[in-house]
């Protein structure tokens, strides 16, 4: 009984998470979007629209940009973070995981004037470098904390073999940590790159041209006072999901072993 019951369970959480996107899915192809059952016509024109008319590809092309670059540039500094409170002993190191975990707790609404002004002073506003800059710092504190336990979890005397061999402290982290680390190190990019992704609030924002709009900011196009164009919104939609799904479905395998390796020492 305990089996059919976890079973049970998890159908539930399946047929909930699934249920919306299938809907969608199954709508991008109807003339008239409404409702679960299988369009009785299956028309392309919403996908059609999007790639030709709106030109999506390169919306797609800036989300993609954006989202690699911050992911890299966040992953990068905050690896190096992790891994000085990780290893190394020295004052106000708590205090620093502190305000780490702080952030947390800072709703994206609370910063977006601070964040709005100051990109306009540096004349970054409306640009890709700005929303870059921005998502860089969004989420650090989750990086932060996976990467540390991580690295908890890798004895220390490979550490001190490599510095007996003459390795300093930059020498053994890029050269011994961080390939030892690369599960660690691939789960906070994965989680990263899907939050950077999906982000719309501050895309929406920051970003007022066209051409360098990312994805999920053209789905607040498809809805005005006076119109909705459902059929291309949920075109879009599937278009601007591919990849979290394709990222995790590929890599949910290096996602689990890392959070279960991590988990060893925290």
């Amino acid at each position: 009984m305990g089996k059919f019951f976890k079973y049970l369970i998890l159908a539930v959480v399946l047929i909930i998470s699934i249920y919306p996107i299938l809907w969608v899915f199954i709508n991008s192809f109807k003339e008239t979007p409404g409702g679960l059952a299988l369009p009785e016509h299956w028309v392309l024109d919403g996908y059609i629209s999007i790639f030709t008319k709106l030109k999506v590809h390169v919306y797609f092309a800036n989300s993609l940009i954006i989202t690699l670059a911050s992911t890299f540039i966040s992953v990068l500094i905050v690896s190096l973070s992790a891994y000085v409170s990780a290893r190394m002993q020295f004052k106000f190191r708590s205090l620093i995981t502190m305000m780490f975990t702080t952030t947390l707790f800072i709703p994206s609404i609370s910063i977006s004037f601070p964040i709005y002004r100051l990109l306009g002073e540096l004349g970054l506003r409306d640009t890709r470098v700005g929303v870059i800059l921005v998502y860089s710092g969004l989420g650090i504190a989750v990086t932060y904390f996976i990467l540390r336990s991580y690295f908890l979890s890798i004895p220390k005397e490979i550490e001190e073999a490599a510095r007996i061999d003459g390795c300093g402290y930059f020498g053994t982290f890029f050269r011994i940590v961080l390939p030892i680390a690369r599960p660690g190190i691939a789960t906070a990019a994965i989680m990263a790159f899907l939050n950077n992704w999906n982000e719309y609030y501050f895309a929406s924002l920051l970003l007022k041209s066209k051409e360098k709009m990312t994805i999920t900011a053209l789905l607040g196009q498809f809805t005005t006072a006076y119109s909705k164009n459902l059929n291309g919104m949920f075109s879009a939609i599937i278009v601007t999901i591919l990849p979290t799904i394709i990222v995790f479905f590929c890599l949910s395998n290096v996602f689990v072993k890392s959070l279960t390796a991590g988990a060893v020492k925290g």
